[in-house]
Formats: C-alpha cells, structure tokens, sequence
C-alpha cells in the first residue's frame, strides 16, 4: 500500500510550492525546481530516483514527505487498445483510470473522487458508493500512471512512443464537487504536463455554483454539461444528485457561462432505450439548446451489470441525432471505447470485484 496522507503529498503542489517546500526544509531554490522535474517529467515513485539530489537530501525528503503515487493493482487491456487502471492509493481506497487510444496518441479519463455521491441510476460508479474527494495530486497521479503504461515504463513489454496529448475528467466522481482539487489539477496537468487547457475537458452533472466559479478561472478547458434527459421529471428521476437545480436554472447558468467565457459549452446526452431516445425528447432537446453556443455529444449507454437499461438500436441513435441536426444543432456521436473491459462511460467502479 501507498504510505502518506493528503497533506504530505508533492504530487499536488506546483514547482513554486516545491520551491517553497525546498526553502522551508533550508534548501536552495533550485532544488525544488529539480524535485519537480523529477516528479512531473521523469514520473519518478521514490525519492531514491532523484539522483542529483544528495543522500541526506533524498532520505530527510523520505521520511517526511510522499511523492504521492499509486498503486496498479490491475491493468486491463482493450482489443481497441484502450486500458484501464485499478490503482490502490495511500489510505486503500481504490479508484480507476483509462487511457483511450487514437492511432497514436491517448486521451485519459481521469477520476476525481473514490466512488461517487450523485448517484445516477444508469451509472456503475454511483452505484459503488463514495468514499471521498481525491487529492490534486491523486489526480494527477492517474495521467503519469497511464503514461507509465502506453510507454511500458516498468512494464515488461516493448516500449512504444506513445504520448497523452487530451485530458478528460469524466470518471469517477463529480468533479464541481471536488471543486478545489479539480481546478489545482487542471492546472498542474496544464504547467507541469504541459497539455494544453484546450485540450482539457472538465465534465459535471450540472453543480450550479460550481459551474459559476468556472466562469471566473479566465482558463480555455470545456465544460461539458451531463443533460441525460430534455424534460424536468425525467431528469430528476436519472440524476437524482442534480435534483436541486431545475433544468431553467441549468440552461440559464451554461447560458451566463457562455456570454462570461466566450466559449461554448458541450452537452453530454446518453441514449437509454425506451428512457430518454424518443421523438419527443429529441425534439425538446433541441427547443431547450436552440439559443446558445453548444455542441452536442450523443452517448449510446453502454451495458453495466446488474443495471436494467439497455442501448438503442442504430436505428433509434441515427434517428435521435437526425433530429437534431434538422434542428441546426451541432451533434457527434461518441465512439465506444473500452466496453469489453467495462472502460466506457458510465462502467468505472471502485468495487472488490476488480481486485486481484
């Protein structure tokens, strides 16, 4: 198991706080500067590793601080290339991870928090339960872990050249509920990872005052709004974790978000057979979005276990982005990425069944 605690993590401080940290241990500066290099570039697990840092240095670094990465406990492998990481963190708590391949470059869903408190009926996460809020540095450590991965560091395989160039945060876990963490995270992935904010996607299921805060952060990631549903009661009935902000108040703050940021929002709408994929939400759908810069991403759900939906057919998921086409709307329909080691959206769990 991961020793430390959240406080002790240098995972979750920037290369100005490790400055800091260096200063306050009576360090130089410098030394902080290469401690970050050590641990954002050279993705190192122990202090050991750190060879231009003196012996002393190394073992007082040791014995009182983590650099704050995980355990792999497991790692799945997709027939799309896709992967998945069960990784154990300091206190036990299980979380995972996915890197999604496109020729040859990854994008990596990140989770923010062990479990989740929303509690989406369709989800796999929600039904696990949740645990707590992840750290910055949990955050970031599941990027440097799916690095480890596609570029076989410590891995027996051959190396590859692959390289994570799109960061989403759509695993487990709200991130607008883990506010603070998500936003350090973005931005040590953005300073010290060195991916662009644009290609950064932070997504919610609709926390008002979170997505308010987001307007402020003058940063260039995407928001990306989980509608699920086009009428009120439908949605109170799928997210009930979103129950207290109505879809008026919703619209009306992505609405403020747009005018604020000048950037346009992304609406996430999964499909459910017989649930949400009629004409008439369709419809409603585009009457509600019709006003605003947005994009729209249609999710055919995908199957978890021991939850009763099921996926439309190919006929009712074309018809469905038909009509909002015909409506000006502009829609994309997510590839499945990952379903045969349960790895797509909504299938991550944190539960024993995935342990060794």
């Amino acid at each position: 198991m991961v020793t430390g605690n959240n406080s002790n993590l240098l995972l979750s401080l920037n290369r100005q706080e490790l400055c800091q940290l260096a200063a306050s241990e009576g360090l130089p500066l410098y030394r902080g500067n290469q401690i970050a290099d050590w641990i954002f570039h050279s993705a190192v697990k122990s202090f050991d590793e750190m060879k231009n840092l003196p012996d002393e240095m190394r073992k007082k670094l040791k014995n009182k601080y983590s650099i704050g990465r995980s355990r792999v406990i497991k790692i799945q492998r997709s027939k799309d290339k896709t992967v998945k990481l069960l990784l154990e963190l300091y206190d036990g708590q299980r979380i995972e991870t996915v890197g999604i391949r496109y020729r040859d470059r990854y994008s990596c869903c990140v989770s923010t928090q062990a479990g989740c408190p929303v509690g989406c009926l369709f989800c796999a996460t929600g039904a696990s339960g949740f645990k707590r809020n992840l750290s910055a540095g949990e955050i970031v450590d599941q990027v440097l872990s799916i690095v480890d991965v596609i570029r076989d560091k410590s891995h027996k395989t051959q190396a590859t050249e692959h390289y994570i160039d799109n960061i989403v945060f759509m695993g487990m876990g709200e991130p607008l509920l883990n506010y603070d963490a998500t936003i350090k995270a973005v931005n040590l992935i953005n300073e010290e990872l060195g991916i662009g904010a644009r290609r950064i996607t932070i997504s919610t299921v609709g926390i008002v005052p979170g997505i308010e805060r987001l307007k402020d952060e003058n940063m260039q990631f995407t928001l990306a709004v989980s509608l699920h549903a086009a009428t009120e009661e439908l949605r109170r009935h799928l997210l009930p974790g979103a129950r207290r902000w109505t879809l008026r108040i919703l619209l009306d703050c992505c609405r403020d978000y747009i005018k604020k940021t000048g950037r346009r929002v992304t609406f996430e709408y999964c499909l459910i057979e017989d649930i949400n994929d009629g004409d008439k939400q369709a419809i409603r759908l585009a009457e509600l979005l019709s006003d605003m810069k947005n994009h729209v991403n249609i999710i055919p759900y995908n199957a978890v276990a021991g939850l009763p939906f099921k996926s439309p057919s190919q006929k009712r998921v074309d018809n469905f982005i038909n009509i909002l086409k015909s409506s000006g709307l502009n829609v994309t329909r997510r590839l499945r990425r990952g379903t045969d080691i349960d790895a797509a959206c909504g299938q991550l769990r944190r539960i024993s069944d995935n342990k060794l």
